[in-house]
């Protein structure tokens, strides 16, 4: 499911880049070319396109837009995931498990954060809550997480889901590789406690009675596979030709409209007027209703980020 999602995202970051820079190769500098307005007494320029060319225009500016949204959204990942971690208190590491950390907590908490060197993360409450049993399952089930290094996994989910926009499977592939990793991390958590749920169940059952409401993750799916039922983890196949074609059509319009595209422009930038402080004038009240704009509230967007990552 992830190597998927991997090929899909790689791929179609790759389209994004490919697009403009084909836009690149077919634009050409002659200024005899470029199309004249004059509006007012100011002298304006803008580009000769063909169809085709428009069409590879419509197309670079989709992939400078999944381009600059790959970007930010990684850049926010990453601030964020520091936003949080500076706000825990580390108490130490759990006695007997060296690679678990304990945090001061009065909630239950048990994940696995970090990107390139993840661990497991356990507060004090879950200390106090669980079991010896009910602890050892948990700490597999985290470790499972660790493992597979699933919170990175689960990042970049979030960032072709959000980047790649013209690629709507990508959403809920993502959606379902986090369900499997859940079911995964629940098997390994099983075999450690000698193929026995009761432990795992116990745990689940304590954090969603200690917790606020949903903080345990218990989802029908997860259940289901406690009781043995295993129906759901079947993966739906269109999703593969499906997102396969939309990037194969995105690719034949390229390469065809490449064929025959002609676009030819001045130093100007498209309907910039040759007067820079005009264009200057311009983006000054723009600029300012941007920087204007109210922050958003970042502890809920932090505890939506790493809530994929949590398994209880």
């Amino acid at each position: 499911m992830f190597g998927l999602q991997l090929a899909l995202g790689v791929a179609g970051l790759l389209a994004a880049a490919a697009s403009l820079a084909t836009v690149i190769a077919s634009l050409h500098h002659a200024s005899h070319r470029a199309r004249e307005v004059e509006i007012s007494g100011l002298h304006f320029t803008y580009p000769s396109l063909n169809f085709a060319a428009v069409v590879l225009v419509l197309l670079a500016a989709v992939g400078v837009a999944a381009l600059a949204v790959a970007l930010r959204a990684s850049w926010r990942q990453r601030r964020d995931y520091r936003r949080f971690m500076r706000r825990m208190g580390i108490v130490g590491s759990l006695a007997g498990h060296p690679t678990v950390t304990v945090i001061e907590d009065s909630m239950p908490l048990a994940f696995c954060a970090g990107f390139l060197r993840p661990q497991v993360y356990v507060s004090r409450r879950t200390l106090e809550l669980l079991s010896d049993e009910e602890l050892e399952a948990v700490l597999a089930h985290e470790h499972h997480h660790l493992r597979l290094r699933d919170p990175l996994r689960f990042a970049f989910a979030r960032v072709v889901s959000q980047a790649l926009f013209f690629l709507p499977v990508l959403r809920p592939l993502g959606e379902r590789y986090a369900l499997l990793a859940e079911l995964s991390a629940d098997d390994a958590a099983v075999r450690a406690s000698a193929g026995e749920t009761g432990p795992l169940a116990a745990a689940m059952l304590a954090f969603e009675g200690s917790g606020p409401p949903e903080a345990a993750g218990i989802s029908p799916e997860r259940v289901d596979s406690l009781l043995g039922e295993l129906g759901h983890r079947r993966l739906p196949l269109w999703w593969a030709p499906a997102s396969l074609l939309a990037l194969s059509s995105l690719a034949a319009l390229m390469w065809r409209s490449s064929e025959v595209a002609s676009a030819h422009a001045s130093f100007n930038l498209p309907l910039l007027s040759s007067q820079p402080c005009l264009a200057v004038m311009t983006l000054l009240p723009l600029l300012a209703c941007f920087l204007t704009l109210p922050r958003r509230d970042w502890g809920r967007r932090v505890a939506r980020t790493l809530h994929v990552a949590t398994g209880h």
